[in-house]
């Protein structure tokens, strides 16, 4: 086991040896590695996930670096799985990480293989795409979690995990139930959601920000552009709200221990006395 004996041996020290092997074997995937995918990727990688696929279309932009884990001055402008790859592998050089520079839709997904995963995680932002995810994932017997908006949220005391169809108060979670109902379709099988009932109001107004380190989708060039500076609020995104880092983090922190609560009760069951 070599050095990996010594940085899972608080892990071990909890877990035990069963689950830990357990944990070095299966195969997780982890949609959008922004405010909450990037933290719930690190916990899964610092507990003893040894198989992990991050999949991230996005550059770090300036305005990742109050949330995002990877994102700091150093790595603007880097493509945002790589950054957070090199990150992961810091904390164990072993772990196989294999980082994916690419959108999930129509067109990519079977390309992704799901079928192949033990763990599927979303934390995606579209909601075509997201809806998309919780069909295919519901139907691979892969476990599959996902994470409602974590944004105009303060309150981390009212985080919450539920079954998708038993979410309240989450404007994300409602619109996609919507939508499924309009295409009168539902997810093969029930699945857990973290999410907050919550909801506050930006404060501020969308606007860029104002400098040469934007990175946004539509901008008008490169880094270091001077159009960057003038140029109207160019995120790809519908709308965008205002988040904060120990938010997003407590939800991709949570979604981690769902998968290792999951992984501990699988073993336990196959290590009880019939």
């Amino acid at each position: 086991m070599g050095i990996e004996k010594g940085i899972f041996n608080r892990s071990q020290l909890l877990l035990g040896a069963e689950v830990m092997q357990r944990m070095s074997q299966v195969r997780v995937i982890i949609f959008g590695v922004g405010g909450v995918g990037s933290w719930c990727a690190e916990s899964l990688v610092r507990s003893g996930i040894s198989h992990l696929t991050i999949v991230d279309s996005d550059r770090v932009c300036i305005t990742n670096i109050n949330r995002q884990l990877m994102a700091t001055m150093d790595t603007v402008g880097q493509v945002k799985v790589d950054a957070l790859k090199q990150r992961l592998l810091t904390i164990n050089p072993h772990a196989e990480i294999d980082a994916r520079q690419q959108i999930f839709s129509e067109d990519t997904a079977a390309g992704f293989q799901l079928e192949t995963y033990d763990y599927i995680i979303d934390a995606i932002d579209s909601l075509k795409d997201k809806l998309l995810l919780v069909e295919m994932a519901c139907r691979t017997k892969a476990v599959f979690f996902s994470s409602m908006g974590a944004a105009l949220k303060i309150d981390p005391t009212r985080v919450k995990v539920a079954e998708f169809w038993k979410v309240q108060g989450c404007p994300l979670a409602r619109a996609m139930r919507q939508r499924f109902k309009r295409l009168k379709r539902r997810p093969a099988r029930k699945f857990l959601c973290v999410y907050s009932d919550e909801l506050l109001q930006n404060k501020g107004c969308n606007a860029t920000c104002g400098t040469s380190h934007c990175m946004c989708p539509k901008a008008a060039g490169g880094p270091g552009d001077a159009a960057l500076l003038n140029h109207e609020w160019c995120s790809s995104k519908a709308q965008i709200n205002g988040s904060l880092m120990h938010i997003t983090a407590m939800f991709g922190l949570t979604i981690a221990g769902l998968v290792i609560r999951h992984l501990n009760d699988e073993v336990s069951a196959l290590c009880s006395p019939a």
